[in-house]
């Protein structure tokens, strides 16, 4: 599985950005994919997750001001980012998890997202 993902960016706190995320490959009918991210000296955080059923989870830090969406025709996941604080600042890495037992693990390359104060 490949993992191609766009957008990021410099925006001002209290802006907003969406994050795009193709996968493409051997692509499993149940997965769950979604954004992780880090920040210099931090480690590695879930921010959204979103199945194929539609189930979807967020960090208790962007609820509310993140929204995580999917086409699973396009097996494309999107993260509108809205109201972004300066502490969002991070480089944000595309998941995809599939196979049995969701065990097949895949990275993209990281997208850097960067807020002003």
């Amino acid at each position: 599985v490949q993992l191609q993902a766009y957008g990021g960016g410099l925006v001002q706190a209290g802006g907003s950005l969406r994050l795009s995320c193709a996968a493409s490959g051997s692509i499993s009918n149940i997965n769950v994919m979604g954004w992780y991210r880090q920040a210099p000296g931090k480690q590695r955080e879930l921010v959204a997750s979103i199945a194929t059923a539609g189930n979807t989870h967020y960090a208790n830090s962007v609820k509310g001001r993140f929204t995580i969406s999917r086409d699973n025709a396009g097996n494309t996941v999107y993260l509108q980012m809205n109201s972004l604080k300066p502490e969002d600042t991070a480089a944000y890495y595309c998941n995809y998890r599939g196979g049995s037992g969701l065990l097949w693990i895949y990275w993209g390359q990281g997208t850097q997202v960067t807020v002003s104060s």
